[in-house]
């Protein structure tokens, strides 16, 4: 790695609602292995998680994503099901940003936290592809880093919608490959 060019693994919305909707351990299993080959390397782990303050004042009615689940929403940003799931274990000084909607970037400080780690390559990983992945994919292309997807690391509740995702649309601001290929040279 040259001064001044530094990738960074983003794993995003590994937490455990949605690790336990989704029913995809080989998905789980493919993450660990990114952060494995990641802190190996010592290439910085970052993750990230969807939450909300109690009683959600964060989302609006309007909102189609997030507006029909407020009425039903419990907990908060601290419940446990919002946490990042044991199996990827965040060391002490692995950062965990916390969003307040789809993308990593929107209601967090992610581009704060990228800036101060020089990152130009962001390796992605994620559930799902059609949701964070895929926002911050468009996100951070617009914002020029280089990126990577981990295809088999990321997962979706529509295989059809995760296949033409990473197969299609990915590949126009993405290098898109399997995990075990990049953690034989995470970089």
């Amino acid at each position: 790695m040259t001064e001044g060019h530094r990738t960074v693994l983003l794993l995003m919305d590994f937490q455990r609602d949605i690790v336990d909707r989704l029913g995809r351990p080989e998905v789980l299993a493919n993450a660990r292995t990114a952060a494995d080959a990641a802190r190996a390397a010592g290439v910085p782990v970052v993750f990230v998680r969807v939450a909300f303050r109690a009683g959600a004042p964060e989302i609006a009615a309007v909102n189609r994503s997030f507006g029909p689940r407020k009425p039903t929403a419990t907990g908060d940003e601290s419940s446990p099901g919002v946490q990042v799931v044991a199996d990827l274990d965040p060391r002490p000084d692995e950062p965990v940003v916390v969003k307040r909607r789809i993308s990593a970037f929107a209601g967090s400080d992610l581009a704060v936290l990228l800036s101060g780690l020089r990152a130009q390559r962001l390796v992605l990983a994620g559930i799902s592809t059609s949701g964070v992945v895929l926002s911050t994919v468009r996100q951070a292309a617009d914002l020029d880093f280089d990126l990577v997807v981990l295809a088999d690391a990321c997962a979706d509740a529509d295989p059809e919608v995760h296949r033409v995702l990473t197969e299609k649309v990915f590949p126009r601001q993405a290098a898109v490959v399997r995990t075990a290929d990049w953690a034989a040279s995470p970089a």
